[in-house]
């Protein structure tokens, strides 16, 4: 079971609502750093050292990198601003994989002037390097396994998508690269997202590391290191279990010994890329119910909508919502909606709540990965601002709201649709 508490009192976050405004997303520091401590404790037997390249795309804010190079995590990046972000926060060169995906030659040269590992995602991306930016000392490569392991719901089939090389790709590219004098090799795969089944992880270690002993022996590559992908869950609804890290590190350390060992390629670096179980339970998004309807059924309309979190929208995931101050009041079920101009801007359907009312404040759980990353304008709307709960109880802002000014920045500015501070609106 996944309890689904607050880090803040019904009085605490009705004060930081008063004085932020609402809707944002606010995240909770002290958590975010226990829990990266405990999966760093998880796997400290690793002989060639482990690190988390931290999936940037869940939580793109430098101050939440930052916090996450102190507690020793890397990042993953897949677009040069993401790059960015990485070393804006100080990540390491070293500690930022560049996982490539339909990538221009301008961000792999400037990936490649970086230092950052950069890995591959087609065996004719390698020419396509050379030729834009030259082969670096370190290359990774992704695989995709295809039918030989299965998907999950949320990322399909591995044979369906568009990532990696195939088993065969692998063995041809490896051997053009020690060719062109490569000696340092990283190995990867992402086959799963937001998993909770533990062994489905350890099933990917065993076919990453029978992959590298096979690579070696028909090769001779030795890898550096391997990526077992990201992908781990976590439990947004109150009856799912968090995945256990230590059982999962267990598994993979029993691997290790049983292949990699015998295979003599140890020691190996192990890395994972995971972002959504490093922050997204400890994120929320505070919102405050703006109009009561009653038709067909009962709405409760907030002053957030899916530009602020698509995922209920988009995938019809479930996030929990708690009313700060009502838990233990009478009950009801109600659709809770926001006010974009699409039918489906629902955050939950049929969902029984403590009674709102108008002035409320509402929490929804779990954003604290591709919450606000993945917000959007359609309809104008602006993209909130984003909070972080510090260790000692205050409240800092890491990035403001945006405002009409930024949603017309980028127009020509010949329309003149900027508002004009003394009307505070356009004509």
């Amino acid at each position: 079971m996944s309890l689904k508490t607050l880090p803040f009192t019904p009085a605490r976050i009705e004060d930081i609502a008063l004085e932020y405004s609402t809707p944002f997303h606010i995240y909770d520091e002290k958590a975010i750093r226990e829990n990266a401590r405990a999966f760093y404790r998880a796997f400290d037997w690793v002989p060639g050292g482990f690190i988390n390249y931290f999936a940037v795309k869940a939580l793109p804010n430098p101050h939440i990198l930052k916090i996450l190079r102190e507690e020793g995590m890397g990042a993953d990046c897949s677009s040069l601003p993401e790059l960015l972000l990485a070393r804006a926060a100080g990540i390491k060169p070293e500690h930022i994989i560049f996982t490539s995906n339909d990538t221009p030659a301008g961000e792999f040269i400037r990936a490649r002037k970086m230092g950052v590992v950069i890995n591959l995602d087609d065996i004719s991306h390698i020419p396509f390097l050379e030729k834009a930016a030259g082969l670096p000392a370190i290359l990774c490569c992704r695989y995709n396994p295809g039918p030989l392991k299965g998907g999950n719901a949320i990322i399909g089939k591995p044979e369906e998508a568009k990532y990696g090389f195939t088993g065969e790709q692998l063995f041809e590219a490896y051997g053009m690269l020690k060719q062109k004098g490569l000696t340092r090799f990283g190995l990867h795969a992402m086959v799963a997202s937001n998993e909770l089944r533990g062994d489905y992880f350890i099933e990917t270690a065993a076919l990453l590391f029978h992959l590298a002993a096979e690579i070696n022996r028909r090769t001779g590559v030795r890898f550096e290191f391997i990526n077992l992908g990201g992908g781990v869950g976590i439990p947004y609804r109150p009856d799912q279990d968090p995945v256990d890290l230590v059982s999962l590190s267990r598994g993979i350390r029993r691997l290790y010994e049983e292949i990699i060992v015998p295979a003599k390629l140890d020691p190996l670096g192990i890395t994972m890329e995971c972002g959504r179980m490093v922050t997204g339970p400890y994120g929320y998004l505070v919102s405050r119910v703006l109009h009561k309807k009653q038709t067909y059924k009962t709405y409760v309309g907030l002053d957030a909508c899916m530009a602020n979190l698509m995922r209920p929208a988009l995938y019809g995931a479930y996030h929990h919502i708690s009313v700060p101050g009502r838990e233990e009041g009478p009950r009801e079920k109600a659709d809770v909606t926001g006010s974009l101009c699409e039918n489906n801007d629902k955050f939950a359907i049929d969902r029984e709540l403590p009674v709102t009312s108008p002035g409320d404040l509402v929490v929804i759980h779990d954003t604290g990965a591709h919450g606000h990353a993945m917000g959007f304008n359609y309809n104008g709307k602006l993209r909130s601002a984003e909070l972080l709960l510090t260790p000692s109880g205050k409240v800092r802002i890491i990035r403001r709201a945006e405002t009409l000014e930024d949603y017309f920045a980028t127009l020509d500015s010949r329309w003149g649709l900027v508002p004009r501070p003394r009307d505070g609106g356009g004509d």
